[in-house]
């Protein structure tokens, strides 16, 4: 590691400011239907803000590789297009009343309408990423978006038993880390890199999500409600285990085991409380270790980037993996 001078959040929002309202601008004209409930869904969504993580990537990663072209913009309006559909699909799959503290899309139009606008938004997303008449960037998409759909399958068939961490890590890549690995590799691909340097970055991209979600997932189970803008220990009420937890259930007595199975189990608090299962994670160090975990992740983003050029771009890329795992929310 050079002793490149890590980027302060101000001066990454800086950098990146007029872009970041570009994809914005974007997004919005992208997410205009003739069909008015369309463009009405498409803009609550995107009134609910959210964090822009993906096209920051996307435009970090062809800044590192010198390249300020209108394609950054469209694709990054892209990503933030195929994130938002996912959401609302999400949302429907898990039944959530809330998303970013306000009610989610489904409460508001009901599940068929919102179905169809996440279908909208996805296909609106390739119909931009066709504009680019890349075969390359297509080819990332389609893949990137089976995943992630084999992913939420995946976590569907598995909800309410046990998984192990070389399972718990394939979701997780399919559901998160996948779109930042390809978010970084577009923006490798619109700067015409070669394909070393594409996968160098979808390295860093791969890295930073599996520690995005690893947070996220610790986050949920620990955050305030009014922190979070959704129910918290939402995953464990949805059947889902995961890092801390799995951590626990190896390491926990026949007691502790039984008390994380049964709340998996009955998808809900009612015999066992929430605060009883944080108990057995903090007593195992199991909070912790998800945490420590998510650093290592984190750490191994910024390493995988090492032998770029120094740029601006570069520092404020090793800045976001510490801004993922000190987040909280």
């Amino acid at each position: 590691m050079s002793d490149l001078q890590i980027a302060t959040a101000k001066e990454v929002f800086d950098l990146l400011r007029d872009d970041l309202a570009a994809i914005e601008r974007e997004f919005v004209s992208q997410s205009h239907s003739q069909v008015e409930v369309i463009t009405e869904i498409g803009s609550y969504l995107i009134a609910g803000g959210g964090k822009r993580i993906r096209p920051l990537l996307l435009l970090l990663s062809a800044k590192a590789l010198g390249f300020e072209g209108e394609s950054r913009i469209r694709l990054g309006s892209v990503v933030e297009m195929l994130h938002t559909a996912t959401l609302v699909h999400d949302d429907i799959i898990d039944e959530a009343d809330t998303r970013r503290g306000r009610p989610s899309s489904n409460t508001t139009w009901g599940n068929s309408k919102c179905v169809l606008a996440g279908d909208w938004l996805y296909m609106q997303a390739f119909n931009a990423a066709l504009q680019e008449q890349n075969f390359h960037i297509l080819d990332l998409l389609i893949s990137l978006t089976q995943q992630m759909v084999e992913g939420e399958l995946l976590q569907m068939q598995k909800l309410g038993h046990l998984i192990n961490e070389e399972e718990y890590f394939d979701l997780i890549f399919r559901k998160t880390a996948c779109l930042f690995k390809v978010s970084m590799q577009l923006g490798a691909t619109v700067a015409g890199a070669p394909e070393a340097i594409e996968a160098q970055l979808g390295e860093y991209g791969r890295n930073l999500g599996l520690a995005f979600q690893i947070i996220d997932d610790v986050l949920d189970l620990t955050a305030t409600e009014s922190t979070l803008g959704k129910p918290v220990a939402s995953d464990l009420r949805e059947g889902k285990a995961t890092l801390a937890v799995i951590h626990a259930l190896e390491r926990g007595t026949g007691a502790d085991r039984e008390a994380i199975r049964t709340v998996l189990a009955d998808r809900s608090f009612q015999r066992v409380a929430h605060s009883q299962i944080l108990e057995i994670l903090e007593r195992h160090g199991s909070l912790e270790y998800a945490h420590d975990t998510a650093c290592a992740y984190a750490e191994a983003a910024r390493l995988s980037i090492a032998d770029l050029p120094d740029t601006d771009a570069k520092r404020a890329l090793l800045w976001v993996p510490g801004y993922v795992v000190d987040r909280d929310r």
